[in-house]
């Protein structure tokens, strides 16, 4: 293991205890935390922030904004960030996976993610389950199958950057392609689910008494003997032909799918950019298939942000791709709190939720954000402000005409630096 990979395993344990101590936490708590402005500077020009004992400085120094944050937050906010790196991984001969639900993520009600690797051949067996699941191509290559219930099946291929959508119930696999296999980000609509209890098409032949398959399957004893004889889950297998190939073998045009499942989300074009960077949205009005989960590719400039937004339709449940970012989630009664993200993490904000996205670092900050919902909504303050009558906003905000003017007019999507 390089040395940079250690220094990431022991900062990602240590944050492993600071996020359980996190989960303590409540949205809505006493004001009794809160603390001014006044206080908080008076504090450390004083050095009453200062700590002399024991300091996991690793953990600090990538957590800026937690060990002393600015001095708007105020109250108690339920944790909003945990990462990839800090959950368990499953190891098996063919690739791995691990996953953040509401167990590691409490607040995250709607969503769960898995993260899962598979080396070039390899499968993830032949499964369905309760959920619907989203997905996004983070590296390589992967062939993916679905069957509808009209017997017609989709077989299609995905790179970096592609995403897909299968409906709850329908049956489904994936397969890691050359030269490296695949990863990829799943997103499931349901907070309690877990990558573990999907329904395998292995586990279901081991737990059917041998008669009742031989009947249905119509295969002989020598044959039903060749069936495993527990779950496969990930497991290596032969790279395949073309996906022209695997067409042609199942039927061709006649089971061929009228419904394609896939998506080439990061080679769409964007649906607001400028200066500051760019948003991909990505929901039933340009992928009619997704309608259980909507979703944006957002890209951050160094010194950009995501503006100041909230969703009115559904929570947001985020996965960081690249660079270093801070957010800040805005409670509502005065509770407000930052806290800092980097690449493999997630994000949470509540729907309704005030929030801004900063790229705190000197690469691209790249993220995703999922919602369940058949669609993705946002309202811009900037825009809000702007639209109201002029004597309503001044009132409100104490601002002059000239200085009301000075707000964006269009919701930005991302400001530049």
């Amino acid at each position: 293991m390089k040395a940079n990979e250690t220094e990431a395993v022991s900062r990602r344990s240590f944050l492993g205890a600071a996020a359980a101590a996190l989960s303590a936490g409540a949205m809505f708590a006493p004001q009794a935390f809160a603390q001014s402005a006044s206080e908080i500077r008076k504090g450390e020009a004083n050095h009453s922030a200062d700590n002399p004992g024991p300091i996991n400085r690793r953990l600090a120094e990538e957590n800026p904004n937690s060990s002393l944050s600015p001095f708007t937050d105020r109250g108690d906010v339920s944790p909003f960030w945990y990462s990839f790196d800090l959950s368990h991984r499953r190891v098996q001969d063919g690739g791995w996976t691990r996953q953040v639900t509401q167990k590691e993520l409490p607040s995250s009600q709607d969503i769960a993610g898995v993260n899962m690797r598979l080396t070039a051949g390899s499968y993830r067996e032949l499964h369905w389950h309760t959920a619907n699941e989203w997905a996004f191509m983070l590296y390589g290559n992967a062939r993916v199958t679905v069957l509808n219930p009209d017997g017609t099946i989709f077989i299609g291929d995905v790179s970096k950057g592609d995403l897909w959508y299968f409906p709850a119930g329908y049956p489904h696999s994936i397969q890691g392609l050359g030269p490296d296999g695949c990863e990829f980000l799943l997103v499931f609509d349901q907070g309690t689910f877990s990558e573990y209890q999907t329904f395998l098409i292995s586990d279901w032949l081991v737990h059917t008494p041998g008669e009742v398959l031989a009947k249905n399957l119509r295969l002989s004893e020598a044959a039903l003997a060749k069936l495993p004889d527990d779950e496969l889950y990930i497991f290596p297998g032969t790279l395949p032909g073309s996906v022209e190939d695997d067409r042609r073998a199942v039927g061709g045009k006649a089971v061929e799918s009228k419904i394609d499942y896939t998506f080439r989300m990061e080679a769409m074009k964007p649906t607001a950019e400028d200066a500051g960077g760019n948003v991909k949205v990505v929901d039933s009005a340009v992928f009619p298939e997704s309608k259980g989960i909507a979703a944006a590719l957002v890209t951050v400039k160094p010194g950009g942000m995501r503006e100041l937004h909230w969703h009115p339709n559904a929570s947001e449940w985020q996965y960081y791709i690249q660079g270093s970012g801070r957010m800040t989630v805005f409670a509502s009664s005065g509770k407000a709190r930052t806290t800092d993200f980097n690449a493999n993490d997630v994000g949470f904000i509540p729907a309704v939720a005030g929030h801004y996205i900063e790229n705190t670092g000197s690469e691209d900050l790249v993220f995703l954000e999922t919602f369940k919902s058949a669609y993705y909504a946002d309202f811009s303050l900037n825009q809000w402000i702007r639209r109201l009558p002029p004597l309503i906003a001044k009132e409100h905000l104490h601002l002059d005409q000239a200085e009301l003017k000075s707000v964006p007019e269009q919701s930005l999507k991302i400001i530049a630096k």
